[in-house]
């Protein structure tokens, strides 16, 4: 058996050859940190703009929420809500017509994202609804939106990608839309 003749430091030996054959060289290293480089740099992009058609899709949900809050609210309470937008600033909310002398304590207010504005694009028929200067949607006691309320709004991201809230067919309230009706 030429294993049994081996000595200690020939055994040795072929245990270091054994280990090195098995190690990666630094080429190879450098290859492979240099193809993981080049993948990060095709990935990140999409995930950003992933990232980005998020917040454009969340912020669509909770405004069409807000929406579908202040027209219940209407119903509910048997008075007119109003939902109003200012594009100046970014905000959005919901309240009552008419308040009493301390406000409307149900009132909301919000602010969209930073990276996303948005715009009433069509006006419904009629006068205008507007709430303190401001375009709105009027909901009626019985559900329905008025017909001088906007019909579309339009969210728009950073990369120019658009999210529409239009009126439904009926009248009844509004949607979500990836494109103008």
């Amino acid at each position: 058996m030429p294993a049994a003749r081996t000595t200690g430091r020939h055994l040795s030996f072929e245990i270091c050859n054994a280990k090195s054959a098995s190690a990666f060289t630094l080429i190879e290293l450098i290859l492979v940190l240099a193809l993981l480089v080049v993948m990060t740099a095709l990935v990140v992009p999409r995930i950003s703009g992933f990232i980005q058609g998020r917040a454009l899709d969340s912020e669509a949900r909770r405004m069409l929420a807000l929406i579908h809050t202040t027209q219940s609210r209407a119903v509910s309470e048997g008075m007119p809500m109003i939902f109003w937008l200012d594009e100046k600033t970014g905000q959005y909310g919901a309240e009552a017509e008419t308040s009493g002398q301390n406000g409307d304590a149900k009132a909301e207010n919000l602010t969209v994202d930073p990276t996303l504005k948005f715009t009433v694009v069509k006006t419904g028929s009629g006068t205008a609804t507007s709430f303190r200067n401001l375009p709105a949607i009027r909901f009626l006691p019985d559900g329905a939106v008025d017909e001088g309320s906007p019909q579309q709004l339009k969210l728009t991201d950073s990369a120019g990608f658009s999210r529409w809230l239009a009126e439904t067919d009926n009248h009844q309230g509004y949607e979500i839309n990836d494109r103008e009706k």
